[in-house]
């Protein structure tokens, strides 16, 4: 079983016991607003959502982690890495993403989470370049994406929804410098 381990967090894989603290962050209007449409998911969707991502660590090697405190064992979000589908132009590129329940957040669980992940990718995992895709106007997540040194490589349209895209990136010589 995949773990990492930072000075404050578990990554781990999915369990049931997952799904309801999941299923209640993705309830959460203020933290789906900048992922996807905006719109919040449900029970039966949250389970589809881990579903896909268990499958995809089994098909890929890697996948979202559930996140967890060390300190308490509670499920905090999700981090991790996935085929960037949604946006065929950066394909066959891998995306970070993470997304963590509001009372969680400008702790820096986000940012010590991502770190790791990006390793994972790129010396664990043998990536050679991870990208990260944000809405124009995120400027939290886009925060994230300063501290781990990944930068602007495009902006783009959402092919579905139309709104503003910012694809940030990250390969292993940079990363390594």
């Amino acid at each position: 079983m995949t773990e990492i381990r930072t000075p404050r967090l578990l990554l781990r894989r999915w369990t049931d016991d997952d799904l309801a603290p999941m299923a209640e962050i993705n309830s959460d209007p203020e933290v789906m607003r900048w992922i996807g449409d905006g719109s919040v998911r449900d029970l039966d969707e949250t389970a589809e959502d881990i579903e896909r991502w268990e499958e995809e660590w089994d098909e890929e090697g890697f996948g979202l982690f559930a996140v967890e405190l060390l300190a308490s064992g509670e499920l905090i979000g999700s981090v991790g890495l996935s085929v960037a589908g949604e946006l065929p132009e950066v394909l066959p590129d891998v995306e970070i993403s993470w997304r963590l329940g509001t009372q969680f957040w400008g702790q820096g669980y986000a940012s010590e989470a991502a770190q790791a992940v990006l390793e994972f990718a790129l010396q664990d995992r043998g990536l050679d370049r991870v990208v990260a895709v944000t809405r124009l106007g995120d400027e939290q997540s886009e925060n994230v994406l300063r501290k781990l040194d990944l930068v602007l490589d495009r902006e783009t349209k959402h092919p579905e929804h139309g709104f503003a895209l910012n694809v940030h990136s990250i390969d292993l010589t940079e990363y390594e410098a």
